[in-house]
């Protein structure tokens, strides 16, 4: 059987690094009756208040705080959950690929919602366009390690950590200069996320064609 690599991410990115000390540094304090699957579970109760969150942000923007908080606790636990896995032995390698990446498609999912009930009514199609190409992100990263036994999850220098950083800068803006601010942020980030995900889609095709001329 082929050794499966789900759990051995290639590539990295801006945060990485300090990120991977965090990681060092925070796992041997984690008290052992905590274990990995509930740290990869909390994206689902985390998911569901951010759309709460999200749906009481139209009335008091001031919510937001709280959205982008549950961010950074999606971050924590997200980024916790394997490395804790490997320390306490739990050998979930196989679950957490699976459930650990199926729950980031519905923590993506939730963020769109919470912001479809504060984006003005003419432009709230473009969140579609902007899940479409998020969820391109994914299924490439998913296609690729199914080809190449490769688990790539950051590109162009940007990953997971990254887009969580970009979503709590979009939340602040809102919140100090008005929901106007995510209205006009869209298109632009419409256009970079998809030349990325050309550029991306490009290098994939191309590493897995020379995989397949030069076995």
């Amino acid at each position: 059987m082929t050794q499966f690599n789900g759990d051995q991410k290639v590539d990295s990115s801006i945060l990485t690094k300090p990120e991977r000390k965090f990681i060092d540094w925070m796992v041997p304090k984690i008290p052992i009756r905590i274990r990995t699957y509930h740290l990869t579970l909390m994206t689902v109760p985390i998911s569901l208040f951010i759309i709460i969150f999200g749906y009481l942000a139209k009335d008091n923007i001031n919510w937001l705080w709280l959205v982008s908080f549950m961010i950074f606790t999606q971050w924590l636990t997200d980024s916790l959950d394997g490395s804790l896995g490997k320390y306490q032995g739990e050998g979930l390698i196989r679950w957490g690929y699976y459930m650990d990446h199926f729950l980031d498609y519905i923590f993506l999912c939730a963020i769109l919602i919470g912001y479809s009930f504060i984006l003005p009514d003419n432009l709230k199609y473009l969140q579609f366009f902007v899940l479409a190409i998020f969820g391109a992100f994914m299924v490439n990263s998913y296609l690729a390690f199914a080809a190449s036994n490769k688990f790539r999850i950051a590109h162009l220098g940007i990953g997971p950590t990254e887009v969580r950083i970009i979503f709590i800068l979009i939340n602040t803006m809102i919140i100090l200069f008005g929901k106007t601010y995510i209205g006009a942020s869209l298109p632009y980030i419409l256009i970079l996320s998809t030349i990325g995900l050309i550029i991306v889609t490009y290098r994939t095709q191309k590493e897995i064609w020379n995989m397949d001329k030069n076995p």
